[in-house]
């Protein structure tokens, strides 16, 4: 999400760098760097995530499984009040935390299992 609002304000930077600098050389000079800190930025974030995956990967049993048996237990709790296994006054607020808890862990998980591959082979073919 702040992703998106990054490359959004990024875009109008560089539509704002094409209104006001007039050597057209320049210009581009200045979107390309512009671009390139954005990419560097995004590039240490990843790289700080894949840092935290593989501390947890080679921790203890608890390290390596807190946020899937946190996902399950949430996702538990979700099921178990569809089928009506939950108390019947639950607000309505508490069920959509529920849901968000899960999207975001979801994502969380999706987001970094695809990034601790492509950090990982960035890093190896930088070493090559």
């Amino acid at each position: 999400m702040i992703w998106n609002l990054i490359g959004s304000i990024g875009g109008k930077v560089l539509d704002i760098v094409d209104d006001v600098v007039e050597d057209k050389d320049e210009a581009n000079r200045l979107k390309f760097e512009i671009q390139r800190q954005l990419i560097e930025n995004k590039s240490s974030e990843l790289e700080a995530s894949a840092k935290i995956v593989l501390a947890e990967a080679q921790g203890s049993w608890l390290q390596r499984n807190w946020r899937p048996l946190l996902m399950c237990t949430f996702a538990g709790l979700v099921v178990a009040h569809w089928f009506g296994l939950t108390a019947p006054n639950i607000p309505e607020s508490v069920q959509n935390s529920l849901l968000n808890i899960m999207m975001v862990g979801v994502g969380g998980y999706v987001v970094g299992c695809s990034g601790l591959p492509t950090v990982l082979l960035s890093k190896a073919g930088s070493s090559a």
